[in-house]
């Protein structure tokens, strides 16, 4: 557990829900704030930027390896320059996007693609950085980032477990106290199938830190499974509408799906509560439904009990079924009405 702001984080906790805005803007601030707006009102605690620019990310340099290849992309034949100067946040937005999301009580910070952004982000005083899932490669910056002694969500994505203990290392020995893995798969969007949601417990006991989901499946039953296997932390990206475009808005929540995220997470997470067998307080009224031994037919004193007067039925006031075979063939001390439910009191222990 540790404390973002004034929120805690971990397992006793509900669930952390981190908003990602990516280039869902659309270039425009107007947008960008208008989806500050709507994540706060879907309920998410915090909302992420990314802080880079075409230059910090890439070469401008046009064909081979710099020109997206994969058909099956949605960003297919793009050039890598143009598309992150496409998506890009600019810097000046920054400060306006934290102070909207602070007015409207939710947390703020970025991920930062290089080690100007962590300075930069540094003079608007975020409270924590996340480390996207491409970059937990990026030595240089995890060491940065990390020398501000500020928490660090790291998303897994491709990384091996040596990867990933680099940089769970490189982080630690910089400065870092409280590091959160966010189990990613890095496809856009993602599948449930690919989502291995398994890792997250073994993650938490390998590395010895809380854990969580950077998800981009479409919508809210891998997160809850996630929740369920211990994730405390669970970062969607976020958009108005899909159907109105952007580079992330195909794998991006809408506001009343982003609401849904919040409510069945906490309900997964309130779910969970401890190892606990027999009634619970709140069952305890329901006891009484249980099945027990009653009178079927008026018995009279003396008479021994059979197959054909007493039967199990509902409610559960007489003994307990187990019991059935051992009473059979035992007196009634008195008479017993049909529906009088059996107990030991009612019956002598001598058989015939």
């Amino acid at each position: 557990m540790f404390k973002l702001g004034n929120l805690e984080i971990g397992l006793h906790h509900p669930p952390f829900i981190i908003a990602e805005m990516s280039g869902n803007h659309n270039q425009s601030l107007e947008r960008a704030l208008a989806i500050v707006e709507a994540a706060a009102m879907s309920g998410a605690h915090a909302l992420k930027l990314q802080t880079y620019t075409a230059d910090t990310m890439t070469l401008d340099v046009r064909g081979g390896e710099f020109e997206i290849q994969d058909p099956n992309s949605l960003w297919a034949g793009k050039n890598l320059h143009d598309l992150y100067k496409q998506a890009y946040t600019p810097w000046e937005w920054h400060k306006p996007l934290f102070d909207r999301a602070k007015e409207l009580g939710m947390l703020a910070f970025s991920s930062p693609f290089d080690e100007t952004a962590v300075d930069f982000l540094e003079t608007l005083h975020v409270p924590a950085y996340k480390i996207a899932s491409f970059e937990n490669n990026h030595i240089p910056l995890i060491k940065k980032v990390a020398s501000t002694g500020k928490p660090i969500i790291m998303s897994t994505g491709m990384a091996t477990i040596a990867e990933l203990d680099e940089a769970v290392t490189a982080a630690r020995q910089s400065g870092c106290h409280d590091l959160t893995l966010l189990k990613c798969t890095s496809t856009y969007p993602a599948t449930p199938a690919n989502s291995n949601i398994l890792t997250i417990p073994h993650m938490k006991q390998l590395f010895g830190c809380e854990v969580g989901l950077s998800d981009h499946t479409m919508g809210v039953g891998v997160a809850v499974a996630a929740v369920a296997h211990g994730a405390s932390i669970i970062e969607k990206h976020f958009t108005l509408s899909r159907a109105e475009g952007g580079v992330d808005s195909a794998f991006s929540m809408e506001h009343h799906e982003l609401k849904l995220l919040v409510e069945e997470t906490r309900r997964a997470w309130e779910s969970l509560g401890q190892i606990t067998y027999g009634p619970t307080e709140a069952e305890k009224k329901s006891l009484i439904f249980r099945r027990s031994i009653y009178v079927a037919k008026d018995i009279q004193a003396g008479e021994i009990l059979t197959k054909d007067n007493i039967k199990i039925v509902r409610p559960g006031l007489g003994l307990p079924p187990k019991y059935y075979y051992e009473i059979l063939k035992i007196y009634a001390r008195n008479f017993l009405k049909k529906g009088t439910p059996i107990t030991w009191k009612l019956i002598g222990r001598q058989k015939i």
